[in-house]
């Protein structure tokens, strides 16, 4: 890339990120003007940033997959199949907290590594793979279940996302922050992150450059099987049960909040506050529809839309450099 090229690719990233920070708040002042008395109650707001914290790290494990060119269909699955393990080892008397921790961010983890390694050695696409892990891990959270949601948690159990810190700051949040933290440590400042955005950016020069391809790839799904496994744990402990049916759609909202956040579809490229603004902007969008009494369907309809716009802008964007 010449030097004009790189200036004005660098102002066009300016412009965008800008431009997802416009939205946001432009989002917000149009909810607040249509629904004043409910979309800006303290007790809605926090309601959002629930919503924005499990999307947030659900979407920050698609980031890292995205990255580096791939996708991860399967981590709504994931959820499901997490919070069914993590509420059947929940009951009052039977085991120690630590252990539905533990067995959930397991079954994330192996869900992640499974995917990778068939993505890294089977030769097949990233979208073939995780549709079929999507459709196997769904009917092992309904046999798991056996087709019915897993109730009589400890309250210790639901305290894990359902406390608050200081009586005001959820638990949600604390670790949405925590991850993000991590994540952004992770892209920035290590020789994984700089080969993640390699890897994403053109394969065969980082193949050619000593770059362990396959071992990227599996980290990165191991990431995002991971913090699946932790969304699913925060989400059972929120609803206080363990639904096999959870986290329908969970992979459209992980996507479009990465890809609002600017993480190009085409692998490469993406900043980990843009997705954080992402994330938000989609639990803001989600709970200003619901506020409004608008279908779920038609939301459905709605995000895929952004999805697609905002793909349409990342390649026109590159198009034009």
């Amino acid at each position: 890339m010449t030097k004009n090229n790189a200036s004005k690719q660098a102002r066009l990233n300016s412009f965008r990120e800008l431009g997802i920070v416009a939205a946001f708040f432009l989002i917000l002042a149009v909810l607040v003007i249509l629904s004043p008395n409910s979309f800006a109650r303290p007790t809605n707001l926090i309601n959002i940033l629930k919503q924005a914290s499990i999307n947030g790290i659900l979407a920050t494990g698609m980031m890292f997959v995205i990255i580096s060119g791939g996708i991860d269909l399967s981590v709504g699955s994931t959820v499901a199949l997490a919070g069914v393990i993590a509420a059947t080892y929940a009951h009052p008397g039977e085991y120690p907290l630590v252990v539905p921790i533990a067995l959930s961010m397991l079954v994330g983890l192996a869900a992640g590594i499974a995917n990778g390694l068939i993505v890294a050695f089977g030769n097949i696409p990233p979208f073939i793979v995780s549709l079929g892990s999507m459709t196997i891990i769904r009917g092992l959270a309904l046999i798991a279940s056996n087709g019915q949601p897993v109730f009589n948690v400890t309250k210790a159990f639901e305290n894990i996302a359902g406390g608050f810190v200081l009586q005001y700051i959820p638990h949600l949040v604390i670790f949405f922050l925590s991850v993000t933290a991590i994540s952004a440590f992770v892209l920035t400042r290590t020789v994984f992150g700089r080969r993640v955005y390699a890897v994403g950016g053109n394969e065969a020069t980082a193949k050619v450059s000593g770059i362990n391809v396959n071992m990227i790839k599996i980290g990165v799904y191991s990431i995002s099987g991971f913090l699946a496994g932790l969304a699913g744990l925060l989400l059972a402990s929120r609803i206080v049960s363990g639904n096999p049916t959870a986290g329908q759609s969970y992979e459209l909202d992980a996507i479009a909040a990465a890809v609002i956040g600017g993480v190009s579809m085409t692998g490469g490229a993406g900043k980990w506050y843009g997705t954080v603004i992402g994330a938000l902007i989609i639990a803001v969008i989600g709970n200003g529809l619901d506020i409004l009494n608008v279908s779920s369907h038609f939301q459905l309809i709605i995000k895929g839309t952004i999805i697609i716009v905002a793909v349409l802008l990342d390649v026109k964007g590159k198009g034009n450099q």
